[in-house]
């Protein structure tokens, strides 16, 4: 196993981006990109559930995220994990992963990123994007790029409720701190400045 050096440790920026749909999260990530590449430091964002695409297509012969979904859930953990570590591999620059603490399910929530895919990912840090209930449901109703059914308030602040507490346990499973940032209407460029000005 390679062990990275203090240096390297020092220099490694692997973050995870979270946010319940609705939040702005893709757009704030866009931000942070921009941000950092006008102050010449390279940048990259991952889209975990691409990359888990990637190495499905390649082992078990899938062409979507849905068929992911069909295979055995032994399979779509071993995908899951192998998605984690390939990320956690990536060591230049400033790595940005996006991607879901959980999926809403007609069963329940289904966590996106349980403890065996945290420990493989290794994140430096978390950020949690988040925006008033009623941000969110405005957003959701102008994204005309999604089908989504009539949102209720109610069944928003259960989402944000249940991203706060999956991002803190995240934190207690890969020990590094977590970031909650209040993705304000017309404020992006301050969200993602907040977050660089946290994560250093």
């Amino acid at each position: 196993m390679e062990i990275e050096s203090t240096e390297q440790t020092k220099r490694r920026r692997s973050v995870v981006v979270v946010g319940i749909p609705g939040v702005g999260k893709s757009t704030v990530i866009d931000k942070m990109v921009q941000t950092l590449k006008a102050r010449n430091i390279p940048a990259q964002v991952v889209n975990y559930g691409t990359v888990m695409l990637e190495r499905a297509s390649k082992e078990y012969g899938v062409n979507s995220r849905d068929s992911i979904r069909k295979l055995p859930v032994e399979d779509q953990r071993k995908i899951q994990v192998k998605a984690a570590t390939a990320i956690s591999m990536m060591r230049n620059g400033f790595i940005i992963v996006d991607t879901h603490l959980f999926i809403s399910t007609p069963e329940g929530f289904w966590p996106g990123m349980p403890i065996d895919v945290l420990q493989a990912l290794r994140p430096t840090h978390i950020v949690l994007v988040t925006a008033s209930p009623e941000e969110i449901i405005e957003r959701r109703k102008k994204d005309t790029s999604r089908i989504r059914e009539n949102v209720q308030r109610e069944s928003v602040e259960l989402e944000l409720e249940a991203a706060k507490s999956l991002l803190f346990a995240s934190s207690l499973i890969c020990a590094c701190p977590v970031l909650v940032v209040h993705n304000r209407e017309n404020k992006v460029e301050e969200t993602a400045q907040s977050i660089l000005n946290a994560i250093g």
